[in-house]
């Protein structure tokens, strides 16, 4: 099995960033979730409210520079409009309503006003200064000591060739027309393939090898609204929750990728191997 996909969000809800190779933190990609949208009250907006922000792009300027995260971003619309940000290390922190994590500092009147623009309301981009600070639930999967970015729930987001095949094929039972799903619908940060690999035994696995770096497995991911937006589009249809709900329910969820936490440091990059454990 190998990489055969890597993707960094550097604002979380936007378009990712393809990547050949990118360094493994422990608390993710370097790069990947370090900055938000958040409404004037520090309240979250996501592409599930705003569908909108999937059609904008972040780039990393740079490479993270140790603990002190991610580096400057350049943002752009499809109209090919853009605006570089530099990280606000000496901005006052801002209430955010990220769970655990409570503050993050502000990017700046700029910032806001060219999200606000394309976006239509008033929202502000925050930055998260020290990924160390904010841990993953327990109830999540987690362990004390694990920490993550402005993730949902885990570090890394990890899918599979052969989950998508089966999930599009059983789509095609019921409505052809929609049986064209991609990755970019479930926002992973790996996705991997290769002969053998059955359908959903990424559930299964409770560690995995991928290049030089150990990743233990948290959870399954929970799906939301967001995966019923076609990201080119921006349209919004049934799929594929309705079709999960079908075949991938339980615990009042549909379920769809895996969740993983760094045992290691190192990096990963297209055509590292995958090794699973246990």
């Amino acid at each position: 099995m190998r990489v055969t996909q890597l993707r960094v969000y550097p604002v979380k809800s936007m378009a990712g960033m393809p990547v050949t190779s990118v360094a493994v933190q422990p608390w993710g990609l370097a790069g990947d979730r370090r900055y938000a949208v958040v409404d004037a009250d520090g309240e979250k907006v996501t592409a599930r409210e705003a569908p909108a922000l999937l059609g904008l792009t972040a780039t990393v300027l740079s490479g993270p520079s140790g603990a002190s995260g991610a580096d400057g971003i350049l943002l752009a619309d499809r109209d090919g409009h853009a605006l570089e940000v530099a990280a606000p290390r000496e901005a006052e922190p801002t209430r955010v309503a990220h769970s655990r994590q409570g503050t993050a500092l502000p990017c700046g009147e700029e910032a806001s006003s060219w999200l606000s623009a394309r976006l239509g309301r008033p929202v502000r981009l925050v930055w998260q200064p020290d990924p160390r600070a904010r841990p993953v639930s327990l109830d999540l999967g987690g362990q004390p000591g694990d920490t993550l970015s402005l993730a949902d729930a885990g570090p890394l987001l990890l899918t599979t060739e052969p989950s998508l095949t089966q999930l599009n094929a059983w789509i095609a039972d019921t409505d052809p027309a929609s049986a064209t799903m991609t990755h970019e619908r479930f926002r992973p940060n790996v996705v991997i393939d290769g002969p053998g690999l059955a359908p959903f035994a990424e559930d299964r696995w409770p560690e995995v090898t991928i290049g030089d770096v150990r990743y233990r497995h948290t959870m399954i991911c929970d799906r939301c609204v967001m995966t019923t937006i076609d990201p080119v589009t921006l349209s919004k249809g049934r799929e594929p929750i309705r079709t999960l709900a079908a075949h991938r329910k339980w615990d009042g969820a549909t379920w769809f990728g895996v969740r993983l936490v760094p045992l290691t440091r190192g990096s990963i990059s297209i055509g590292d191997r995958v090794s699973p454990h246990g």
